[in-house]
């Protein structure tokens, strides 16, 4: 039995180099473009041994900074082998993470482009026994990567991070240039889908940003490496000890060799093993010790212990580091319960927009979110799909919880009935859920917003397969959908029998709805109670209410302050009395939504949703005091005990 750890670790980083505030600095007034001179992106760095998140493998060097890009609106670049350029005449300097479009709220911003980014490096090493990877946090949303003007890979898919193995045309002494396509105009088949209005205008439930969206990492990998690595806490009771279920995937990129796997959880030793792996194989170590007496993690306490856990072969070694919190999250009788007891949160919607970066990480713009959702007493945030790894951490270490969803985005029946979309599903949920799951921020794997209002055979097949991976893959978090909030739609209790917490956005008084279900703000309340009626088995959330609100006026006047500031206010007394509630989230900031986008707001903004209680730059609308009393009036979560 593993001793408690009391104490709440706030390690610098992996291997004492931690970058993002550094790199924050940098970011503050750093645009789309021309951030240093051509020449400096152009030559030949070496990346240090940097780590922007603590959460990863050891031998991390970060490759953000000046690269050179190149807009290929016409999609000419690939017969014009830009992957082979030697000038950087036609090029530009940006800072990676780079959306090539932060700044651009045009139509043709909105369809999507192509755009090329590039970067000559050396590598920290020469060493033949070491391979490299390349590690890329997020690229939306199809990519294709060269190294020495040698495709080495590539990948499709939004918000989810992927790696490629350098082996092909690496230099190990010389300069070696990178160089990526990145395609983001729209499909219908894409996830999040992109569509057409009737007018012929690019659609979308966000701003379609493009380009190198997340950090880039060079890996040094020493013959063994560990790319899979999930420890799950699991506590059967509030006083009971926890069982730290560990489930370590350890590859092979030299000879066979005996590797023995060992941890430390807390300051205290696990070891998972010794077995041989083969060459070019992969074996799973798993263990599970237990820990008396956890100091549990609550976004009341986030409490975290430190990891680190070691794989070494002969003349081998990998190492990875991660912050642990042990709590349970669990749907019994109808409820959410956190470590054993129920729960009501509140909190926040919002999209990764950034006024300085716009879809691209920056860390400066992260802090500002968290700092907004618990100035109102808000502890869960929400948006559709993955958030950025550091978001992640900043939840964990301040106690901030995150339901996490994949952008399977009011996808139409014809599209996911596609056997592509469905697996393109199902791996994007697969590698959100092995790439998240360290986290305790993480409260919930939804698998998609706003499907049809009545499933049929498709959606069935859906949500079974989805849930089904969930429970596999993560058996200590509940797997969840958001639904439209429609009086008019029956009970749909088989259709959603795999789930075990469905998430409702209602927009009751605001939308119309349906043949005008919704537009009569006081059949919330009733509507809510045939909801529990109809799902008993169900842990039930709000999972988006708002109305706009872009200017000042009476509050009788749909889009003004004064009437987004009484809609919320109203809409919160309901859900107050609803005490099976599991939980609500209001709009949190404004963000760029799609060219033509209304929102029910008779004098809109557009592309900018306006629901947000706060503006994009952060600044306090009149709601947000409403959204800070009634969330600082609720108890969310049990107090802790001693």
């Amino acid at each position: 039995m593993l001793r408690q750890l009391r104490h709440n670790p706030r390690p610098a980083g992996v291997l004492g180099t931690f970058v993002r505030a550094g790199v924050a600095i940098g970011l503050m007034a750093v645009m789309a473009t021309a951030a240093v001179p051509s020449s400096a992106a152009a030559s030949a760095f070496t990346p240090p041994e940097k780590a922007v998140t603590y959460d990863g493998a050891t031998g991390r060097f970060l490759m953000d900074g000046p690269w050179l890009s190149r807009l290929d609106r016409h999609d000419r670049g690939v017969r014009a082998t830009w992957f082979n350029a030697r000038s950087a005449r036609g090029w530009h300097t940006v800072n990676v993470p780079n959306a090539w479009n932060g700044h651009n709220f045009s139509v043709p911003s909105m369809a999507g482009s192509v755009v090329w980014y590039r970067r000559d490096f050396k590598l920290p090493s020469s060493d033949a026994r070491y391979s490299w990877l390349l590690r890329f946090e997020s690229i939306r949303y199809r990519a294709s990567i060269w190294l020495n003007g040698h495709r080495v890979g590539g990948h499709a898919g939004a918000y989810i991070p992927f790696e490629v193995d350098l082996a092909k045309g690496l230099s190990r002494t010389g300069v070696n240039r990178l160089v990526v396509r990145v395609d983001n105009r729209q499909r219908n088949t894409d996830l999040p889908p992109g569509s057409l209005t009737v007018e012929g205008k690019p659609n979308g439930g966000w701003w379609n940003f493009g380009g190198l969206l997340g950090d880039v990492y060079l890996r040094r990998v020493d013959r063994i490496d560990m790319p899979v690595v999930q420890v799950l806490p699991r506590l059967p009771c509030r006083t009971c000890a926890a069982t730290i279920d560990y489930r370590v995937t350890v590859q092979n990129y030299g000879s066979a060799t005996p590797v023995t796997v060992t941890s430390s959880f807390g300051g205290q030793p696990v070891a998972l093993g010794t077995h041989v792996v083969g060459a070019g194989k992969r074996v799973t170590f798993t263990a599970s010790p237990t820990v008396g007496g956890p100091h549990l993690w609550s976004p009341l306490d986030p409490h975290l212990y430190t990891v680190s856990i070691s794989a070494d072969g002969v003349g081998a070694h990998a190492g990875w580091t991660l912050e642990s919190g042990i709590r349970s999250i669990d749907v019994v009788k109808g409820r959410l319960l956190l470590n054993w007891m129920p729960v009501d949160f509140r909190g926040g919607f919002f999209h990764e927009d950034s006024p300085r970066t716009g879809g691209a990480a920056d860390p400066a713009w992260m802090q500002l979110v968290i700092d907004r959702l618990k100035s109102i007493g808000g502890t869960v945030l929400r948006t559709h799909y993955p958030l950025d790894p550091y978001l992640h951490q900043l939840a964990d270490r301040e106690g901030v919880m995150i339901w996490s969803e994949i952008p399977v985005f009011q996808l139409k029946t014809h599209l996911l009935k596609m056997h592509s979309v469905q697996a393109a599903a199902r791996r994007m949920l697969r590698d959100n859920i092995l790439d998240k799951s360290n986290h305790p921020s993480v409260l919930t794997w939804s698998i998609g917003n706003e499907l049809t209002a009545e499933p049929g055979s498709v959606q069935k097949k859906y949500f079974k397969s989805q849930a089904a991976l969930i429970h596999s893959l993560d058996p200590t978090r509940p797997a969840a959908l958001a639904i439209l909030g429609y009086p008019t739609v029956p009970c749909q209790r088989s259709a959603y029998a795999p789930l075990d917490l469905l998430g409702v956005n209602t927009y009751f008084g605001w939308y119309p709805g349906p043949n005008g279900s919704v537009a009569d703000r006081t059949r919330l309340g009733p509507y809510l109670d045939s909801l529990r009626k109809c799902y008993p088995s169900k842990a039930i959330a709000v999972t988006e209410f708002g109305a706009e609100a872009n200017r000042k006026g009476p509050v009788e006047e749909r889009g003004t302050y004064a009437f987004q500031a009484d809609w919320n206010n109203f809409t919160l007394g309901i859900f107050a009395k609803k005490p099976w509630l599991s939980g609500a989230l209001g709009m949190l900031m404004n963000f760029h939504c799609r060219p033509t986008w209304s929102g029910g707001n008779p004098h809109p903004s557009p592309p900018m949703h306006t629901k947000g209680v706060f503006d994009y730059h952060g600044h306090p609308k009149p709601a947000a005091a409403v959204l800070s009393k009634w969330f600082h009036a609720t108890q969310q979560y049990d107090l802790p005990g001693p």
